[in-house]
This record gives C-alpha cells, sequence and structure tokens, in this order.
C-alpha cells in the first residue's frame, strides 16, 4: 500500500520509513518539552515542540532520525525545536550510527522566535558539518506540503544525499518572501506553476542540487534513503570549495535565464514545457541528456 509523504503526519514518515517497529523516540510528548515563549505569546504550542527525534533501523543498519512536523507553526524552528536537531547531531558522534535522517518541512525560522530560531539554525548547521567530519552520513528527505526554505533550506544544502519528491520543494527564500522584498515583478508567489517549476524537486533534480527524485510514497523514499546510505561524501575543503565554484558557475551560465524552463532549455533538456507534466522516473532518464549538453 503507498502511503503520500506530502499527506502524512512526521511520526507516520518515521515509522513508515524505519524498520518495522524500530523506532524509540527521544523526548516524546510524555516529556512535555515545549518552548519557553509559546505560552507567554498566546501562542498554541505541541510537546514534541514540532519535532519528533529518535532513533531506529533502517534496512538493517542503525540510524538516528528526526521529522519536522509541517502541521505545527509550518515546521518552523524555534529555540527548543533546534535544541533537539542539534542534540540529535551530538548523540550520533557518541553512537556512531550508519547516518543521520532528517525528514525536512520547514517554512525556516519562527519570526516570535527570530533570534532564538536564527541561533539555532547556525547550531544546526555546525552539528551537522561536525557529523559529517566525523564520517557519518547525513541523508536529507524533502517532500512535505510546506517544503523546506529558510534556514532549514541551507541546513539541507549541507546534507551528504538529498532525496526530494516531485511535489517537494526546497530553497533559501520562500515565494512570499521573495515578493514582499523585491517586488510581484520579481516573483509571483501566486503563480504556483512558476513556484513549483522553481524550487520544485524536479528543477532541483536536474540542477544537481538534490541527489534523488522520487514520487510522493514513503516507500520510494524509504529505498532512496536506503541507497543514500552508500553515500557519504568526504568534507573537505576541496569539495566545499567545488561547490563554491558550482555556484558562481551558475550565475555565469543563467544569470540571465527569466524561468526555470529557460535554464533547462540551456541545459539540453528536451521538451521543457512539458517537464512539469512528466513522472520522477521520467525525470531521471532526462538528467543524463541533460548533463551530456551542459558538458
Amino acid at each position: 500500500m503507498k502511503h503520500s509523504f506530502a499527506e502524512s503526519t512526521a511520526r507516520m514518515r518515521v515509522n513508515h520509513l524505519l524498520d518495522n517497529g524500530s523506532f524509540h523516540e527521544i523526548l516524546g510528548p510524555a516529556r512535555r518539552v515545549v518552548s519557553p515563549h509559546l505560552a507567554l505569546l498566546g501562542v498554541p504550542f505541541s510537546f514534541d515542540d514540532g519535532v519528533v527525534i529518535g532513533s531506529g533501523i533502517l534496512n538493517g543498519q542503525p540510524v538516528l532520525i528526526a521529522a519536522q512536523e509541517g502541521e505545527f507553526m509550518g515546521g518552523g524552528v524555534g529555540e527548543v525545536h533546534g535544541a533537539k536537531l542539534v542534540g540529535l547531531f551530538r548523540r550520533a558522534l557518541r553512537d556512531r550510527p550508519s547516518a543521520v535522517v532528517v525528514l525536512a518541512e520547514s517554512g525556516g525560522v519562527r519570526l516570535h522566535e527570530a533570534n532564538a530560531g536564527l541561533i539555532a539554525v547556525s547550531e544546526v548547521m555546525r552539528a551537522l558539518l561536525d557529523v559529517r567530519a566525523a564520517g557519518i552520513a547525513v541523508l536529507m528527505l524533502i517532500g512535505g506540503a510546506n517544503g523546506c526554505f529558510g534556514g532549514m533550506g541551507l541546513i539541507a544544502r549541507c546534507a551528504d544525499y538529498v532525496v526530494m519528491s516531485d511535489i517537494g520543494r526546497m530553497s533559501m527564500s520562500g515565494p512570499e518572501v521573495i515578493e514582499s522584498s523585491h517586488g510581484v515583478e520579481e516573483f509571483d508567489s501566486r503563480d504556483r506553476a512558476l513556484v513549483w517549476r522553481t524550487t520544485g524537486g524536479k528543477h532541483r533534480y536536474l540542477m544537481d542540487d538534490c541527489d534523488a527524485l522520487v514520487e510522493d510514497d514513503i516507500e520510494a523514499f524509504r529505498q532512496a534513503a536506503i541507497e543514500g546510505l552508500r553515500h557519504t561524501r568526504p568534507l573537505t575543503l576541496q569539495a566545499l570549495l567545488q561547490e563554491h565554484a558550482l555556484l558562481t558557475n551558475r550565475i555565469t551560465d543563467f544569470g540571465d535565464c527569466k524561468d526555470a524552463t529557460d535554464i533547462w532549455q540551456r541545459l539540453g533538456v528536451p521538451n521543457t514545457s512539458q517537464v512539469t507534466d512528466l513522472e520522477a522516473a521520467q525525470v531521471q532518464v532526462l538528467k543524463p541528456l541533460a548533463t551530456a549538453e551542459a558538458l
């Protein structure tokens, strides 16, 4: 039976992703851990503060796992939320699992916890890189309805291996933020087709921002995560410099493009107007064609 990743809760995603019955939650609802700020602000709170963390088994290998709950404040990162993610990465340095798996769904930092959330994001990035430097893989799975934006978008790109669904989205700035800052002429957040072309999984896959593209199915995410366990990337200065060079080259190669379809055409993708209607497996077939054309 297929289980939609986008329509599932954080705990449902974790339990279906891991080997049956292997998940053990850390700081679950019974511990009643909440942000100290939300009640004072009259904001609803959750006893897991919007992120589920714990340990489990993935295809027989031990992993630590975190899943953000998009239905609670859009998966926004606050003080406790971020501290739980940092603690999970630090636990990985102690327990040495095969990987840390993050099921990301977040609109970014909670505005009413802005400073604490921003600090938390920087601490999560540092803890994640410490884990990678220790030779432990970090896998990022993105397929929730809220996408992966803001600070979590930055965190996601620090991972070893990124998996996205064809309806998933990832970006540093969300569509509404871009429109507010630069006007609707720059980016119309109400144009849903434009939003998905620009930030969606298909575009990110064709641009090498994610390593695997799957359908909206938890089992498909599971199989991609299992494959990701074999793809630890060395964290070296040379690797970081190559990433910076890649971003610099994008400005040179695509800086004059007005739409994702312009970029796809320049990459050599055939029938660019039809890409958004293709299934994930069909887009995977296009990737070698685009890569060959770019070379």
